[in-house]
């Protein structure tokens, strides 16, 4: 997965517009417009950083001469008390852009720490660690891009880049076989197709149907095994559903190839860094 430079423009426009609003008050009145100042980024807690380039983008919106200089890279595992990155400039630039620059930052390097924390536990098994939409509105590509700089995998992007057949769907459809069988006769390109089942029986019928990949959805460890010898390498696999660090090993014994684990992203605690004027 790639940035998009203007994507990530939007989202800081927005975010600093939603925060800045007609001006930062008490800045502006406490602050001279000429006055300079340098401030640096400090990790209170170990994890894993994340949106290191972002939160720079922040303050260059703000004032574009700006200047950024980043000790560590995003993706690196930093122990608390380290000095991640600096920043020059404006003194009212960095005191504007200091909560929306930390908030994505924190926000981000939460998300990977989790996710590390995650692929650290499946590490020599089968498994991968996968994401899914569960993502702040607006901050999608930025909480996926995390999960990658922590070592997981980005499942789709949107309703747009993949089929993933859900039980709502199979019951607007009346069944497995008539929504996998829709889908293929209206797909115009080679797009792969996914279905949640419930149980083995649903599990059979999917295997059926000749699709990509099979969700397990929120089934026992026992019952995963057992869907594991079913689909007998026929279509990958994903395990969903309620997933936590004390559950995910044995998951990831029973052979599944993917665990997707929404708590990455809906619920992440955010990584504890502050910024210090100097």
């Amino acid at each position: 997965m790639k940035l998009d430079k203007k994507e990530i423009e939007r989202v800081i426009t927005t975010a600093l517009k939603e925060d800045i609003g007609a001006g930062d008050i008490t800045t502006n009145l406490l602050i001279a417009k000429n006055q300079k100042a340098k401030a640096f980024f400090l990790a209170k807690e170990d994890g894993i950083i994340a949106g290191l380039n972002i939160a720079k983008m922040v303050f260059q919106q703000l004032d574009q001469t700006t200047k950024w200089k980043s000790f560590i890279k995003d993706g690196e595992l930093v122990t608390a008390g380290t000095r991640i990155a600096e920043v020059k400039g404006s003194l009212r630039a960095l005191l504007t852009g200091e909560r929306t620059a930390l908030n994505i930052l924190q926000r981000m390097s939460g998300i990977a720490t989790a996710t590390n924390n995650f692929v650290t536990v499946v590490k020599d098994t089968n498994a991968k660690i996968l994401d899914t939409r569960k993502t702040v509105p607006g901050f999608r590509l930025l909480d996926k891009y995390a999960v990658k700089l922590g070592g997981g995998i980005n499942h789709r992007i949107g309703l747009f880049d993949m089929v993933l057949i859900k039980d709502n769907h199979i019951k607007a459809a009346g069944s497995i076989t008539n929504a996998v069988n829709k889908i293929k006769k209206g797909l115009t390109k080679k797009i792969k197709i996914e279905v949640e089942t419930r149980n083995l029986e649903e599990v059979r019928e999917a295997l059926d149907c000749k699709v990509e990949i099979i969700m397990l959805d929120n089934m026992s460890v026992a019952e995963m095994k057992d869907a594991v010898m079913i689909i007998g390498g026929k279509a990958k696999i994903e395990a969903s559903g309620n997933i936590n660090l004390q559950s995910l090993r044995k998951i990831a014994e029973t052979g599944v190839d993917f665990i997707s684990v929404g708590a990455l992203t809906h619920s992440v605690k955010a990584l504890d860094i502050s910024m210090k004027i100097m």
